[in-house]
């Protein structure tokens, strides 16, 4: 049976670096614009974060009353409801419990910047958090989850983090949205690559089974080149101090080589460990280079 360590272990590689990138990287191009926030920028940790927790939870209860995710067939860290670790319905409460935290931080930003276009956008991310696996036609067994994780861990979240900083988006923050959109879409592929065979057998068609094994891992090449060069952009239409971003390439030269050398199961969960590390670096490297700009 799972415990809750091994929960937190696999939610860990998941949840911080798409929580928390795009935050620094908004930052940063907030920073580098003469508008940086503390306050502001916390609450958006605190959003992003939340609607992260929100997303693991919620997938945690769908998956495990469908019995996607049972115990039995997973290769990575075990989930909650479907090992029997928690019942269904407390993993539900935490993730509405989540997504109210993520709501009312969202909420304060909204009142503190007067930008109230913002609700429907909050509104919207909530929502495609709880469809990705749950509903009667979840998105994310439709091959979709990627577009999700591209629009809602990357631009919403860096765009969104510039935004309530500076009350206007530069071309940088969409940049920023790219590089840590691409490298979290990257991290989804290598989870999905990993739980081909399971998802297959129990019918969950993500865009992993849908491509097949070898497409699936050249997408994973491609969007972690799309990250760096998302980086390089940023760079490109601030100050080229942020081209320090691009050494976060270090951490993915590994990753790149196993997956494209055909790792599978327990190899890929250090290649989602080490995705994640390279988008947290590069987003950290980002924030140091514009703030030495």
């Amino acid at each position: 049976m799972a415990t809750a360590a091994d929960w937190l272990e696999g939610a860990r590689l998941r949840t911080l670096p798409a929580a928390v990138a795009p935050v620094i990287a908004g930052s940063a191009v907030a920073l580098h614009y003469g508008g940086f926030h503390l306050v502001r920028a916390q609450l958006a940790f605190v959003v992003a974060l939340a609607l992260q927790v929100g997303v693991n939870f919620a997938n945690d209860y769908s998956d495990g009353i469908r019995g996607t995710d049972s115990a039995t067939h997973r290769v990575g860290p075990q989930r909650l409801v479907g090992s029997g670790a928690a019942s269904p319905e407390q993993v539900r409460t935490a993730a509405f419990a989540s997504f109210g935290v993520a709501a009312l931080a969202g909420l304060t930003l909204v009142v503190l910047t007067g930008a109230w276009f913002l609700l429907p956008v909050g509104a919207a991310a909530v929502a495609a958090a709880w469809f990705y696996t749950g509903g009667r036609r979840p998105y994310g067994y439709l091959g979709l989850g990627e577009v999700f994780v591209f629009v809602f861990f990357g631009l919403v979240a860096a765009v969104g983090t510039t935004y309530v900083q500076l009350l206007r988006a530069p071309e940088a923050a969409w940049w920023a949205g790219v590089a840590t959109g691409a490298f979290a879409c990257a991290i989804l592929v290598a989870n999905n690559l990993r739980d081909v065979a399971g998802d297959t057998r129990v019918g969950k068609r993500t865009l992993a089974v849908r491509l097949g094994d070898r497409r699936t891992r050249w997408l994973y090449v491609g969007l972690v080149f799309l990250g760096l060069f998302g980086f390089f952009q940023v760079a490109a239409s601030t100050t080229w101090w942020g081209l320090v971003a691009l050494l976060a390439a270090v951490a993915v030269v590994g990753p790149v080589r196993l997956v494209l050398d055909g790792a599978l199961g327990g190899q890929l969960i250090r290649v989602l460990k080490l995705t994640g590390i390279a988008e947290l670096a590069g987003a950290v490297l980002l924030y140091a280079g514009l703030w030495l700009g």
